[in-house]
């Protein structure tokens, strides 16, 4: 049995963010940002609105996208590195707002990769049979533990949620490899003590490192070429870290999803969100291989390579 994605769903805040509002909050530019960054704008939450709002909204979607009904999901797990509450998980109160009674429900902290880490837990549930529809959400309100006067993070972050159901599907589509990765070592590079604190350098040379390595890595598990892969979904933290790997790989740009000038950096929610970025643009079809690959505080790092469709 092998498992895929069968819906998929995402939600940002209607507020937005751009490099020009934080002119005036802080002493930056919009041109720093582009050029540092890649960043133009970024979609934050209300006051009122959490984590687990989001993650419901993005939930609903995905489990209408993929056809079925909210009672058939047999487990939630939340991807998140801003949960409502220390507990309980914001997987129980997804699980509330859903109406989806009496399933396990919990999250998962790996950061950034943390969507990845989710996609990976519910293979193996689905491919052992013990279950058959698992939510798997990566969300974030990241606004929330920013330090607003710090230029070197503040202008990073955005907020937002996307989901997948996960479940059986053909022999010839689904996950086909993965890698999940962790150096604890560096730990005191991208961390939250009061706020997000960041050494932007040493995050940028581990995961320009990272990022191609974990690509090839989950390619030779499933004996593909570069020429093989449709698309790489990469998480979405800066453009120049993209464009590195992309340089290392020997891969065309338009290889590569892009959508970080739109969102920011949201952590566990930006690889479904560019996902569902080019699903609506039609550049990823049935039978599409593709690559997602996050990196992210721990320090963290996954990858996964699938055969996109049902």
């Amino acid at each position: 049995m092998h498992a895929g994605i069968l819906g998929l769903g995402v939600y940002v805040p209607e507020k937005t963010l751009t490099n020009f509002d934080l002119e005036k909050m802080m002493d930056t530019s919009d041109e720093w940002i582009r050029t540092r960054t890649g960043i133009e704008t970024r979609h934050l939450a209300s006051e009122n609105e959490n984590t687990s709002d989001m993650a419901t909204i993005a939930a609903k979607k995905a489990i209408k996208d993929a056809g079925v009904l909210a009672k058939n999901i047999d487990l939630i797990l939340v991807a998140t590195a801003t949960p409502d509450f220390s507990f309980p998980s914001t997987a129980c109160l997804v699980q509330e707002k859903l109406g989806a009674k009496k399933i396990g429900a919990m999250d998962l902290s790996a950061a950034c990769s943390g969507f990845i880490y989710g996609m990976v837990t519910a293979k193996q549930f689905i491919e052992t049979g013990a279950y058959r529809y698992i939510l798997v959400i990566g969300a974030e309100k990241l606004s929330r533990i920013v330090d607003w006067s710090d230029r070197n993070t503040a202008v990073l972050f955005g907020d937002g949620a996307g989901a997948v159901v996960m479940g059986p599907v053909s022999d010839d589509k689904g996950i086909l490899s993965f890698e999940l990765g962790a150096d604890g070592s560096g730990e005191k590079h991208l961390f939250k003590d009061e706020n997000i604190e960041m050494n932007g350098r040493e995050v940028f040379k581990f995961a320009v490192r990272k990022m191609p390595d974990a690509v090839l890595h989950v390619m030779e598990q499933a004996d593909l070429s570069t020429e093989d892969i449709d698309m790489i979904i990469p998480h979405q933290a800066n453009i120049r870290i993209i464009e590195a790997a992309q340089e290392k790989l020997g891969m065309r740009k338009d290889k590569f999803s892009v959508t970080v000038n739109q969102y920011g950096n949201t952590s566990s929610a930006s690889i479904p969100l560019s996902l569902a970025h080019e699903l609506n643009k039609g550049t990823i079809k049935d039978g599409d291989t593709l690559v997602f690959v996050g990196f992210g505080g721990g320090l963290t790092w996954a990858s996964l390579a699938m055969k996109w469709g049902k």
